[in-house]
């Protein structure tokens, strides 16, 4: 078992960039002197200053924001080991294998020693586990250890010393296996989920030059060209380019950025080159923020991990108990040893939360983030799930709907392939839609035209025939190129009250024509519904601010129980909260910012890969990839969860009443016992470690061809 540590708990009272304060508890028994803590805390990597307020309880820190966070800095002092002022092991969470050694040392020894010496060498390596023992019966009363010490007390007091050493042993390395390994389901999150960061170009003394992402400082000039990701949060100093930033606003349509814009690590350059001034770097940059997620996670604890611990502490009365009666009814001291080898307690206590990490990890590998055990606890939980419609059931990719010619001689077909003819070279989203569609026509066909000019953030102009054509933004075809769209407003308008996005093409300085785009519905979106319902989901719902006709023909294509349409923001919140007043237990999918306070009131969050980074904040489940069918995976994975934490639990209860049962009856000898119930708890946390009946890794899904839909005139 890992020791406790120095602080139990910090309530942040205020926090600055540099600068956090936080009422603190310290552990039962822990040192209280403020001079020792604000040492301890000191030494911590990026500490500039601690200062404590005994009294008030309070302590004050100042530090580096370009090393640390207010965040990583709470989770580094809950670490801190007592009476130390230096990163220690325990503080690290590495468990120490000297006590296994130092046991087995005296274990293989014990034939050999000398009558006179085995008595005080047994009772020499009993020492920790007789003094932790007197401390939890102070402290907590009769707990695991307080058994556990009593069966070697017992063992030694009858000079059965191979028994007592054999038990010292097998309880020392019983508890390094059971460290190690929940350590090790630290690690393979925090591993999963650590940012992988290569090299980055800066600007230094007039030269580029690249460095390691570690070198990268606050104030440093970052070079972000056409193709790049960008590597920090900063502000843009010079340049101008194309950003597409569905990774953390959802938007996605690229934005131009140019000088005074703040642009976000983690978004990419689709064209242009900007200079950038770092402001946060590293750990502290938004692309790296996903890892803090997992780290705050860990450290709570779910329902089902806090009633497990509440079982295993009622039970261990019960134990002592058995211990007694068996005395009463046979004397004989080798079975009470026996009978208080055995316990529920560690088995109970950390297989929960090790199956809940595993599965995490599991969900890590899968592409889904799940914060914590709370929300895979939810999740399995939910009845009645919600989706947002845009980027979530649909693709968030954007598809031509409609081309609308307004000069006589020209057709719908003969408006995308002039358009596709010039856009063909440029990568922006729109281009891209309307060169596939002149790929769908049934009679392709390229213009020849001139070298074509590109203008960021507005469109492309070129010359076909000896007229030119621009194709690009409102803003492009009426500022720039003074073409009236005034004869036209109506379709426009009724364009732009079906949500799609438009493109104008103007040609010979009139307005030839408009072509729709819009996101099409995913093509497994259908078959994400139906395997919901597989897995006990009881509804199924739509929520959208789009029209009620469009909502009600998407709501019939994929199944589902209901549809709520032309909602605000606030709407979707209201919705919800009269959901939960019916007692249903609820899932809600989004990825907008309008959808964090939905996704925060909701039983359980899920936010989509491409969602806004207000929305991936709030949710209990974030997305990694853009598939929608992780969702499913999701639920699936939270049920399967929920089994092998009840699965451990049977097995727990049955295998030490079985070995406590044998032990009353004389059947087992101390040593048996011990190293059947030992044995028996570290196969249970292995098997939790391994995620026993978990789904592994990511079913392979060939998406069915996406209908082309026809252009209309």
């Amino acid at each position: 078992m890992s020791t406790a540590g120095w602080v139990s708990a910090l309530e942040p009272i205020h926090a600055t960039r540099g600068r956090a304060r936080w009422r603190y508890t310290c552990h039962p028994g822990a040192p209280l002197d403020a001079r020792a803590i604000e040492r301890a805390v000191v030494v911590i990597a990026g500490v500039d200053k601690a200062r404590v307020n005994p009294a008030a309880r309070s302590l004050v820190v100042e530090f580096d924001a370009a090393a640390t966070t207010a965040e990583r800095l709470a989770i580094d002092i809950l670490r801190m080991a007592p009476m130390q002022g230096q990163k220690s092991a325990m503080r690290d969470g590495e468990p120490s294998a000297a006590p296994v050694a130092l046991s087995a040392a005296t274990l293989l020894a014990t034939r050999s020693l000398q009558p006179g010496l085995q008595a005080p060498v047994a009772l020499g390596t009993a020492i920790p586990l007789l003094g932790e023992a007197v401390d939890d019966f102070l402290e907590k009363g009769v707990t695991s250890h307080v058994l556990e010490a009593m069966a070697v007390a017992i063992s030694i007091g009858r000079k059965d010393y191979l028994a007592a050493n054999m038990t010292s042993f097998l309880l020392a390395l019983g508890e390094y296996l059971e460290a190690s390994i929940e350590r090790r389901s630290d690690d393979l999150l925090k591993h999963l989920l650590k940012p992988d960061v290569g090299e980055i170009w800066v600007e230094r003394d007039g030269a580029e030059i690249q460095l390691d992402a570690a070198e990268v400082r606050v104030g440093d000039t970052v070079i972000a060209a056409t193709g790049r990701v960008i590597p920090v949060d900063g502000t843009v100093l010079g340049g101008e380019a194309m950003v597409n930033e569905a990774t953390m606003t959802g938007e996605s349509v690229p934005v131009a950025r140019r000088r005074g814009d703040a642009v976000l690590s983690g978004t990419l350059v689709e064209e242009g080159r900007l200079r950038i001034y770092a402001e946060r770097v590293g750990a502290q940059a938004a692309a790296a923020r996903i890892a803090d997620f997992v780290e705050h996670s860990l450290a709570a604890k779910s329902a089902t991990q806090l009633e497990a611990s509440r079982m295993a502490d009622r039970l261990v009365p019960m134990v002592l108990g058995l211990a007694g009666a068996t005395w009463l009814v046979s004397r004989d001291w080798e079975r009470v040893a026996a009978v208080l080898q055995a316990d529920y307690s560690c088995a109970l206590k950390l297989s929960t939360p090790v199956a809940f990490k595993a599965a995490m990890y599991e969900a890590g590998k899968s592409g889904m983030l799940v914060k914590g055990a709370k929300a895979l606890e939810r999740l399995a939980e939910a009845d009645t799930f919600v989706f947002d419609k845009t980027g979530t059931l649909s693709t968030g990719k954007l598809e031509v709907t409609d081309s609308i010619a307004f000069k006589a001689g020209y057709s719908p077909e003969d408006l995308i392939n002039l358009a596709a003819s010039v856009e063909e070279h440029y990568f922006h989203p729109l281009a891209l839609a309307v060169v596939e569609a002149s790929r769908r026509l049934d009679n392709p066909h390229h213009f020849d035209h001139k070298e074509v000019e590109f203008i960021v953030a507005h469109g492309v102009a070129s010359v076909i025939e000896g007229r030119r054509i621009v194709v690009g933004s409102r803003h492009f075809i009426e500022d720039d190129e003074g073409i009236s769209t005034w004869k036209q407003r109506e379709i426009i308008e009724r364009l732009h009250l079906d949500g799609k996005t438009l493109l104008y093409i103007g040609f010979g300085g009139e307005l030839l024509g408009v072509i729709a785009l819009r996101d099409g519905l995913r093509a497994n979106s259908a078959a994400t519904v139906r395997r919901l319902r597989r897995l006990g989901v009881k509804r199924v719902l739509m929520l959208t601010g789009d029209h009620p006709e469009r909502a009600r023909v998407m709501a019939g294509e994929l199944g589902l129980d209901e549809f709520h349409a032309g909602l605000m923001p606030q709407d979707k919140a209201r919705i919800l909260q009269e959901l939960a007043a019916q007692g249903a237990r609820i899932a809600f999918v989004g990825d907008g910012v309008n959808d964090a306070p939905a996704l925060s009131g909701a039983h359980v969050g899920i936010s989509m890969h491409n969602g806004a980074d207000i929305a991936r904040l709030a949710s209990d489940v974030a997305l990694l990839e853009d598939d929608i069918a992780r969702v499913a995976d999701a639920k699936a994975l939270s049920m399967a969860t929920r089994r092998l934490i009840d699965s451990n639990f049977k097995l727990t209860v049955g295998l030490n009443t079985t070995i406590l049962s044998a032990a009353a009856f004389g059947w087992l000898t101390p040593v048996a016992a011990s190293a059947l119930h030992n044995g028996s708890t570290i196969a249970i946390l292995l098997r939790a470690l391994a995620g026993a009946g978990l789904p592994r890794g990511r079913r392979a899904r060939k998406a069915p061809a996406i209908h082309q839909k026809k252009v209309s005139a």
